[in-house]
């Protein structure tokens, strides 16, 4: 992700090195939280901080973050089930065109199945995307990221399993500021169940 203002990369680099690196961290100490919950609040309380708080921050003056209450309904330790799946690309005026294939797929119980993506592209990393039945109302309409390891964000693995946990979905950046470019959940990560869990819209938020 990325934005761009009056032809020049905002933030400053690196002020956005410096976010990434306390997302690392961020998300390592959510893995070495063994209690659900527990990591959960953790989460919720160290990343509102960031946005509050951090020069890097997409986060514009008057908006509040949301996040609704921990459900252990929405957890998944899952194995990722080899797909076909025909690679997508999503282009934007200052990445230009970038790249995802296929690994496979993760059982969410009685939501459904979604896809797990690979940046197909520098540095590569794990990627999911979800946009559930609660888009446009309680969630962003155009969908929120679970896992995007290239960023930091990875809740960890159980033997060959991944932890998909929902509570942990959260916005992209373009929520906060129109400057920011972002993917946005395919036809293959879209569920009709609503999974109002994780991050919400923020306070103040325009659905018009």
């Amino acid at each position: 992700m990325t934005a761009v203002e009056n032809d020049l990369i905002y933030p400053p680099p690196l002020q956005v090195a410096s976010w990434r690196r306390e997302v690392h961290s961020l998300y390592a100490a959510v893995r070495d939280e063994p209690e659900p919950a527990a990591a959960h609040a953790l989460w919720v309380q160290r990343r509102t901080k960031l946005f509050d708080t951090h020069p890097a921050s997409p986060r514009r003056p008057g908006q509040q973050m949301r996040h609704a209450a921990y459900d252990p309904a929405f957890r998944f330790t899952v194995p990722v089930v080899p797909a076909e799946l025909d690679p997508w690309e999503f282009t934007s005026g200052t990445n230009g065109v970038v790249p995802f294939s296929g690994i496979g797929t993760v059982a969410l119980g009685a939501l459904g199945e979604v896809a797990v993506w690979w940046l197909d592209s520098y540095g590569g990393g794990v990627f999911l995307p979800l946009r559930d039945g609660s888009a446009g109302r309680e969630t962003y309409g155009a969908g929120r990221y679970v896992l995007d390891t290239v960023k930091g964000s990875d809740l960890g693995r159980k033997d060959e399993s991944w932890v998909v946990d929902l509570n942990f979905a959260y916005n992209p950046s373009c929520v906060y500021d129109y400057r920011w470019v972002c993917p946005l959940a395919p036809v293959t990560n879209r569920i009709d169940a609503p999974a109002a869990v994780g991050e919400l819209l923020p306070e103040g938020y325009d659905l018009a």
